[in-house]
């Protein structure tokens, strides 16, 4: 089955056709949305313009058999990935406050493509639903029970479908199967999360209910003193204005100015403090996420980078391993622009870099939606 599947993400649009089992994509490109999707507009023109580019390269837009997309919040309801209709969709519509850079994103993609390819069947996977597997320690909140029960409060993670893959393709370059792993995955990019992978199953994550919580990001906060929103609030700042600060003016951006982490380490060379400040405070943070969620396995197997940062900024990888000596982590690492092991061996836990790869995911659940 060729399957087009669409990944609607804080940044950038990134689409690929895959045949049956096969790993390597037909076509595949990337929209660049700029630091912040939600802020981008022309949806339908993209897809439109993406459509005109599978046909350049040689694919027809008629042979594409399915649509597979990513959507980031799946709440309580969607813990599996499912086929896409106007029930699912206006259920979607319904989370949007809970992923506002991603969600609303996600759902104007699905929507551009029913009109652009109609009869064309389409799936929804779920960033979420990797992490249905947590136990409740590691998702209540030490909140009110009352507030927890009438307001739906708890921890969802995200970043599943990473995770999920980045996690297996570990077990590939170790030569061992998941279920004898205890692994720690970094998805660094726009957004930023860290789980606990233990044999195969989430066991802890840092993004909570919604996708600010944990490390500094691009454009969001991560987590900060719950006392510091309270202030603000009782200094006259709105609701509206916290969410527009904490989603959109924060993280990278709200310390240099800018959110793209290739940019910042360049103006670092360059002698920019401000660009320094931030990418310290970016390797710090994930360096303590990374520790926290090691606490959830039990021992630590290896440690996976993946996502736009994780991936291609070896500085930062490096630096963030530097922290992470009481783990048992090396001092330097091996450089790699493929998926590859980084430490030469020994006692301590493999580092490792894996190309993010949410597609095949997205590809075989779609597959088996309409098998």
């Amino acid at each position: 089955m060729r399957v087009l599947v669409l990944n609607a993400g804080s940044s950038t649009l990134k689409a690929s056709v895959l045949d049956g089992g096969g790993r390597d994509p037909l076509f595949t490109t990337t929209l660049e949305w700029g630091a912040d999707a939600s802020r981008a507009e022309g949806r339908a023109a993209d897809f439109e313009a993406l459509l005109e580019r599978l046909v350049i390269e040689g694919v027809p837009v008629g042979s594409i058999e399915a649509i597979g997309h990513r959507v980031v919040h799946g709440g309580t309801r969607f813990t599996a990935p499912t086929l896409v209709d106007d029930d699912v969709l206006d259920a979607l519509d319904g989370l949007a406050d809970l992923a506002p850079l991603h969600n609303p994103v996600a759902v104007e993609t699905v929507r551009a493509a029913l009109v652009a390819l109609p009869g064309v069947p389409e799936a929804a996977a779920f960033d979420t639903a990797f992490h249905a597997t947590l136990a409740p320690p590691a998702f209540i909140y030490p909140l009110p029970a009352s507030w927890t029960e009438r307001q739906g409060l708890r921890r969802f993670g995200f970043h599943g479908l990473s995770v999920e893959w980045a996690s297996g393709r570990a077990a590939e370059l170790l030569a061992t199967p998941s279920s004898d792993l205890a692994l720690v995955v970094a998805h660094l990019g726009s957004g930023c999360s860290v789980t606990a992978v233990d044999a195969g199953r989430s066991a802890w994550t840092s993004m909570g209910m919604t996708p600010l919580e944990g490390l500094m990001m691009g454009t969001r906060s991560g987590s900060i003193d719950p006392g510091i929103l309270v202030r603000l609030l009782h200094a006259g700042v709105t609701p509206d204005e916290l969410d527009e600060g904490l989603e959109h003016e924060s993280g990278l951006l709200g310390v240099a100015g800018n959110g793209d982490m290739r940019e910042l380490l360049e103006r670092e060379a360059s002698g920019d403090e401000r660009s320094a400040l931030a990418i310290e405070l970016f390797v710090r943070r994930a360096a303590e996420w990374i520790a926290a969620a090691a606490t959830a396995l039990p021992r630590l197997d290896g440690l996976v980078f993946t996502g736009g940062i994780g991936e291609h900024a070896a500085p930062v990888r490096t630096r963030i391993v530097g922290r992470l000596g009481m783990l048992g982590m090396p001092a330097s690492l091996a450089d790699s622009e493929g998926d590859a092991v980084l430490t030469a061996g020994g006692a301590g836990p493999a580092v490792m870099r894996v190309a993010a790869r949410e597609d095949l995911v997205i590809a075989e659940a779609t597959r088996r939606l309409l098998d």
